[in-house]
């Protein structure tokens, strides 16, 4: 049925969610996950509002992939947790859901399975979640979960 299976994971509780729900399909299809973590590049103007380390900001855009790759290595533990032998863990910057399509057409995965609520801001709710873009710019199934 499905053999390769994109799960876009933010860390979030409904990420976890659709985590283990792709966990039990990859299971059954003896599918492959890939687990995806997007993180949004900041403009300077915005790292210069951030309050990360006031005695030493750093770069944002290297400490927002390092918190990145740490939630994208928790999915893939939860994955692998879960009885899913292939599993990878991938970190992109970029806007989530163009960036989680692009990714899903360049790995072929034939199944995006996404939590339908996550860790978004208010702008998730006046310019509508990540999901739901997904779900309308996917060339391939979306299961919401």
């Amino acid at each position: 049925m499905f053999k390769n299976i994109l799960v876009p994971f933010d860390g979030s509780v409904g990420g976890e969610q659709a985590l283990l729900k792709a966990a039990e399909l990859a299971v059954l299809c003896k599918a492959e996950i890939n687990v995806l973590t997007v993180f949004r590049h900041h403009s300077m103007l915005e790292a210069s509002f951030s309050m990360v380390r006031a005695s030493d900001p750093g770069n944002m855009d290297d400490i927002m992939r390092e918190h990145a790759k740490e939630v994208a290595e928790q999915g893939r533990k939860l994955v692998r947790d879960a009885g899913v032998e292939k599993c990878r863990a991938f970190v992109k910057a970029g806007q989530p859901a163009r960036t989680i399509i692009g990714f899903a057409k360049e790995h072929e995965n034939d199944l995006i399975v996404i939590g339908s609520r996550g860790m978004g801001s208010v702008e998730g709710y006046l310019l509508g979640s990540v999901s739901h873009k997904v779900t309308g710019l996917s060339p391939v199934p979306v299961l919401v979960i």
